[in-house]
């Protein structure tokens, strides 16, 4: 399941639309195709209902049970800045049309750039400096 991870309200939250009919009500709901609704955010045109109905449907199909929902947007959209309200919810739709990003790779400490990291993840300066300058000297 695509999944959108994001800091909102009283902390981290779960956005997602997992099923056709979850899409097809924020379709009935904004009165926009998805294509059109991701458009109207790509050229600021959103409306700021769209923006209360892509986080409370989002919320919803993350595993929010809908009462709470409504509640967190009833809270956290009105008397906000929008910028805070429209970047979680831009984030929602970047993640409905093109995925979850990719997790960062896991240190892989056989590699000069994973030796470095480990030295400097110890405190020890020096090792640090020293494995950053082992792969130059050579």
């Amino acid at each position: 399941m695509i999944e959108h991870h994001a800091f909102f309200g009283d902390g981290e939250k779960v956005f997602a639309f997992p099923t056709r009919e979850l899409i097809e009500e924020l379709e009935r709901t904004t009165g926009n195709g998805i294509g059109a609704l991701f458009r109207r955010f790509r050229t600021s045109e959103y409306s700021f209902a769209e923006i209360i109905h892509v986080l409370r449907l989002g919320l919803i199909g993350g595993g929010t049970v809908p009462a709470e929902a409504d509640q967190l947007v009833a809270i956290y959209c009105i008397g906000r800045p929008m910028a805070e309200t429209f970047g979680v919810a831009d984030g929602v739709i970047t993640a409905l049309f093109f995925g979850n990003a990719e997790p960062e790779p896991e240190d892989d400490f056989d590699s000069p750039l994973g030796e470095i990291r480990q030295a400097a993840a110890s405190g020890d300066l020096s090792a640090a400096i020293n494995a950053a300058y082992e792969g130059v000297a050579e």
